[in-house]
């Protein structure tokens, strides 16, 4: 099974402050592990808006699902 990785940058221009335009990238893996090793990445670089895993099966983590999965929020 296929894990796919999308995320969406948090800076841009006008287009995307209005919701209008994101861009989205995403990065595919293999094993499930190596996916949420990648989304954890992501997050903790707060460089990005939106951060998802997609395992191909039509089930989708995202938001507190995935920080859940990733091993719960920090006392922060």
């Amino acid at each position: 099974m296929a894990y796919r990785i999308i995320y969406a940058e948090t800076s841009g221009g006008p287009e995307t402050m209005l919701g209008l335009s994101t861009p989205e990238w995403t990065e595919e893996f293999t094993h499930e592990h190596q996916a949420l090793g990648r989304a954890r990445e992501l997050i903790e670089a707060g460089e990005h808006h939106s951060v998802a895993v997609d395992d191909g099966a039509g089930n989708v983590l995202c938001g507190v699902r995935l920080q859940w999965r990733l091993g719960g929020f920090s006392g922060d």
